[in-house]
């Protein structure tokens, strides 16, 4: 009976993320364009940090309690799992068109944000006896992060050609119940596949490196592939560099200022990674302008082989 409740929650949860991915598309894309706001620069934020929620409270709950490896590691995994399986998958299904302002501002800064995370936590310090990421550095990143919105608001770019109606009250309304649904189903998956594949002898860190990470990532994928269906480039990348700035500027530097801690080694490999895998991706965007589906899946394929290693080492 128990078994039966877990699969019809899983399809549910996975109804609630495509449903609410839908809703919060089209309400963001209204509310952008009658606040004269592109969708990429909806898509950078309010969405993205929207779609981020389940890892800020992942992390910020492990901050809280002092598993200060588990906030740090669902930072860095989830970017790795948002450039590589939902950026590829995307791409796979639909290529999606990049502009030069999303490469040069906001895909640079990214490399510039990951590098520099590497730098706090490996060459800073280094000279202190030990790696540590200190409340001052984690308050740094986390006025960046203000730093960083408030500038893409100030500095208005060019709109989209397509115009949405006007948004209303129903509008808001619209993207709040669509957040809330995508990030409730979100924790659906999560909770109800873990219970599944343990009843099928999964072993917990199996569980944790694909359910976990794929359910709390839900929001993104879900959101990213509603937006591309719907020819909505900006919005569908927008979320998840916004998503992964978010991660690390916003979720990773509260979790510092909450609980100031000691880095250690193991992360190095799995940053080098996500350093390798940003710029990889910024090269895939160069060429042509676009993410085609060979380079999606060529991000899928890296990731892939990546859990094998993992799983085999």
């Amino acid at each position: 009976m128990i078994l039966l409740l877990d699969i019809v929650l899983v399809v549910f949860s996975i109804l609630m993320l495509w449903k609410g991915a839908d809703w919060l598309v089209e309400a963001a894309a209204e509310i952008a364009h009658s606040l004269k706001i592109s969708d990429l620069v909806i898509g950078l934020t309010v969405v993205a940090f929207g779609t981020s929620a389940p890892e800020f409270a992942v992390t910020i709950k492990a901050a809280l309690t002092g598993q200060t490896d588990i906030s740090i590691g669902n930072v860095v995994g989830s970017n790795i799992f948002n450039l590589g399986f939902i950026l590829g998958g995307t791409a796979m299904i639909r290529a999606i068109t990049i502009t030069p302002k999303l490469l040069y501002r906001d895909g640079l800064f990214l490399l510039f944000v990951t590098i520099l995370i590497y730098a706090l936590f490996f060459i800073f310090n280094a000279s202190d006896g030990g790696n540590t990421f200190t409340a001052i550095e984690g308050s740094g990143l986390f006025i960046a992060l203000i730093g960083y919105i408030i500038f893409l608001f100030v500095k208005k770019e060019p709109m989209e050609e397509t115009h949405p109606e006007s948004a209303d009250l129903k509008s808001y309304l619209w993207f709040f119940v669509g957040l809330i649904s995508i990030v409730l189903g979100g924790h659906l998956m999560v909770e109800h596949a873990s219970s599944l594949a343990s009843a099928f002898g999964v072993s917990d860190w199996v569980i944790a490196v694909t359910i976990v990470a794929a359910g709390t990532s839900a929001p993104e994928l879900a959101t990213s592939l509603t937006a591309a269906f719907k020819n909505k480039h900006g919005m569908a990348i927008g979320n998840l560099i916004g998503s992964d700035l978010f991660n690390l500027l916003g979720v990773l530097g509260l979790a510092g200022i909450i609980n100031p801690t000691n880095i250690q080694s193991d992360i190095h490999s799995s940053i080098v990674v996500l350093i390798i895998m940003v710029a990889m991706v910024l090269v895939m965007m160069r060429t042509n302008w676009q993410i085609s589906r060979l380079q999606g899946t060529i991000l899928v394929s890296l990731n892939l082989i990546r859990w094998y290693l993992d799983f085999s080492g």
